[in-house]
């Protein structure tokens, strides 16, 4: 009888998020942006879903990246290193913001073409609160990763909010709309960083793909 094959990323994925994450720096224009020495993986969704809330509980530092009850607080694109081994980067809230309109757009510009340009960018978790699903500002932002062409991830956060009825559903729902775009990675995590549900399943993926890029 064949013994099943471990899957070594989860380890590999605790063992990363162990070690040193630090802060490296905020960038308003590319020009700011650091070297391609390495993969990138970034961090999307609307304003107040948890993005920060969620580099925090995957390297298990409560400051590391900044939180706010406040939506739009993150306004530059936040790169913080790994080890040396890849950065994570923390982008803007998309959707509602507590910003003047022009400040928006600039943000939505260098996004885009943070998109278009980043060929170290590995992929984009696109972040979910769990208890509304993918609204249509998501789908706008789904959109514009396939069009460039970029690929993406979809985090489920807030589980914890869910019964457990409610989740398996959730998740399918999930699958089902994304079955059609090209850019979507087809699996979809569901992470609760209060409960650390999903904490070490997004670790191990960060290691798969920081491996797959070596």
């Amino acid at each position: 009888m064949v013994e099943p094959i471990e899957d070594p990323y989860p380890e590999l994925g605790r063992k990363l998020f162990a070690g040193p994450c630090d802060f490296v720096k905020s960038c308003a224009k590319l020009e700011q942006l650091p070297g391609m020495d390495r993969p990138e993986i970034a961090f999307a969704g609307r304003s107040n879903v948890g993005k920060s809330t969620l580099v925090n509980a995957l390297t298990s530092r409560k400051t590391l990246a900044k939180t706010s009850n406040t939506p739009g607080r993150t306004q530059q694109l936040n790169y913080f290193d790994l080890g040396g081994r890849a950065y994570l980067v923390d982008m803007p809230g998309y959707g509602y913001a507590q910003a003047p309109v022009e400040q928006v757009q600039a943000w939505t510009r260098l996004v885009k073409a943070y998109l278009r340009g980043r060929a170290s960018l590995a992929r984009v978790f696109v972040l979910i609160d769990s208890r509304h699903g993918l609204k249509q500002v998501d789908l706008d932002a789904l959109g514009l990763l396939d069009v460039a062409a970029t690929s993406y991830q979809i985090v489920l956060t807030k589980l914890d909010q869910l019964k457990p009825s409610e989740r398996e559903d959730r998740i399918a729902g999930t699958l089902e709309a994304l079955r059609k775009r090209p850019a979507a990675f087809p699996e979809v995590l569901a992470t609760s960083s209060k409960d650390g549900i999903g904490v070490a399943e997004t670790r191990a993926a960060i290691a798969r793909l920081i491996d797959e890029r070596a």
